[in-house]
């Protein structure tokens, strides 16, 4: 095992440099995870050029790789053995607090960076900490007791085990909170990785309609959620939504809005406001927006409309993703689209970010870092 690892380091906004940290010992209670696959997301291109903590960082919180070292009391507490291929959540709880005792510990204040300047979180938490490897834009990744982990099923290949994070979101999203299940009817807003992950996680759930919108400059990935079953896609950019909604449904709107369009602005939620059936439909947004002057707040209580906020993924979701990834049921590896190796880190959230069109990153979905990409 080399005694340095490389990791693509954020060290000011928008830039990244390739630094080596020494190879830590680490306790009985801990691990190290051989980075195969990091994924790279919106949140991602968000923390890149506008860092709400200190660098360094190494960034990367959708992590898949072989458990490379392991102490005796992890491999027992974990059920885990050198060798095992497994993915790492982000989250990195107390498991003695409250939310954390009800399998929530994705709101535990020790991995809350907004409330905890001490949290710990991958992809979040700063390089200078105890153990440096705290995300997954590197060759390894400390692992201690507290983090969670799923095993990777045989047969699942590192890549698509990269697409867990948005996978297990999008099953977290649309089933769990949204309540999407039997005979459904879904209008998902925007064909990112995470409403091309709704569209799977809907039509799974046995949803009678779903609808996908996007734009014109997102023909290919309107045309891959049809390929992953929806049943309508439509292109707010030639033609209304809201008319061809209502068209599509009888006039009678959907039970649910997902809303994927993170700094779209407030169009979209208006217009899953107005989508929605005439009462008690359901709209799941982001949050993206920090302020909505004249929010049409009468006509959601006069809908009895229920306005969720997606948050992360539990446990559960994740198992279920990785149980989807396995059953080949759906084209799921037509969702990586893109993958990059560590000196190229900053092309690779720039083509997430859109950047980079013409130069290789038209049609990006889902964009993956593999850290020993390019070495002997």
């Amino acid at each position: 095992m080399a005694e340095q690892v490389l990791a693509a380091v954020r060290t000011a906004p928008g830039t990244t440099e390739l630094r080596e940290f020494p190879m830590p010992d680490i306790p009985d209670d801990g691990a190290l995870l051989k980075v195969e696959v990091a994924g790279i997301c919106g949140t991602d291109v968000k923390m890149y050029g506008k860092p709400p903590f200190p660098d360094p960082v190494i960034m990367g919180h959708e992590n898949v790789g072989v458990i490379a070292r392991a102490g005796r009391t992890f491999t027992a507490r974990k059920g885990l053995a050198e060798g095992d291929r497994v993915f790492v959540e982000h989250y990195v709880g107390c498991f003695r607090c409250a939310w954390c005792h009800q399998g929530e510990y994705r709101h535990c204040e020790a991995t809350d960076w907004r409330t905890n300047p001490d949290a710990r979180r991958y992809g979040y938490t700063s390089a200078e900490k105890p153990y440096h490897l705290w995300g997954g834009f590197a060759q390894y990744l400390y692992v201690p007791w507290n983090a969670v982990t799923h095993r990777v099923p045989d047969g699942v290949s590192p890549e698509l085990a990269g697409l867990v994070t948005p996978l297990s979101n999008g099953i977290e999203w649309a089933l769990v909170t949204a309540g999407v299940g039997y005979a459904g009817t879904v209008l998902i807003q925007g064909p990112g990785q995470q409403g091309l992950s709704q569209v799977v996680a809907c039509k799974q759930a046995g949803a009678a309609l779903v609808v996908v919108t996007g734009t014109t400059r997102d023909a290919a990935r309107l045309e891959l959620a049809k390929q992953l079953g929806a049943d309508h896609v439509i292109d707010v950019s030639q033609e209304d939504p809201l008319t061809r909604v209502r068209e599509l449904t009888g006039g009678r709107g959907v039970d649910v809005v997902l809303d994927c369009t993170a700094g779209a602005g407030t169009a979209p939620v208006l217009l899953g406001i107005d989508a929605l059936k005439r009462r008690e439909g359901t709209m799941v947004v982001q949050g993206e927006l920090a302020a909505f002057p004249d929010f049409p707040l009468k006509k959601l209580t006069e809908k009895a409309i229920s306005l969720k906020s997606a948050r992360g993924h539990s446990y559960r979701s994740c198992e279920l993703a990785l149980e989807q990834l396995a059953s080949g049921r759906f084209p799921l590896e037509r969702l990586a689209t893109h993958t990059f190796g560590l000196a190229e880190t900053d092309r690779a959230i720039r083509t997430v970010a859109g950047e980079l069109d013409a130069g290789g990153g038209a049609g990006a979905v889902h964009v993956s870092l593999l850290p020993w990409a390019g070495t002997a």
